[in-house]
């Protein structure tokens, strides 16, 4: 398991956490979420995921945000952050974050395993 890739949540929504966390734990990935992007520069180079999942509705910080403050960093810009949220627009707020790609909410496990893979891949 120890070359098992990194996952990293953030999401504000405990039940998505715990959703997320036990289908990816069960996929075989290794998993750490957080409730809020508050120090998220911190939070990603202290884990260095090989993929993040951005919630657009985040304490402190928005997604937009976040993403943006991870996209800037030269030390982790190269990490994939996949835009997460029921909103209906998504795609919009994924190109504005400069997130490398989305998954609406509520999504199915399927959808999301899928572009955990062809990111990881």
């Amino acid at each position: 398991m120890a070359d098992a890739k990194k996952v990293f949540v953030f999401d504000d929504n405990r039940d998505i956490l715990d959703l997320c966390t036990f289908i990816l734990e069960d996929a075989g990935y290794e998993i750490k979420t957080s409730e809020s992007a508050n120090e998220i520069e911190k939070q990603v180079s202290a884990f260095m995921p090989d993929i993040i999942f951005m919630d657009n509705w985040l304490p402190d910080l928005g997604g937009i945000q976040a993403t943006r403050a991870i996209k800037s960093n030269p030390a982790l810009k190269h990490i994939p952050v996949i835009y997460f949220s029921a909103n209906n627009d998504i795609s919009a707020l994924a190109d504005e974050a400069g997130a490398d790609s989305y998954l609406s909410k509520p999504f199915d496990i399927a959808a999301l395993e899928d572009i955990v893979k062809k990111h990881l891949s």
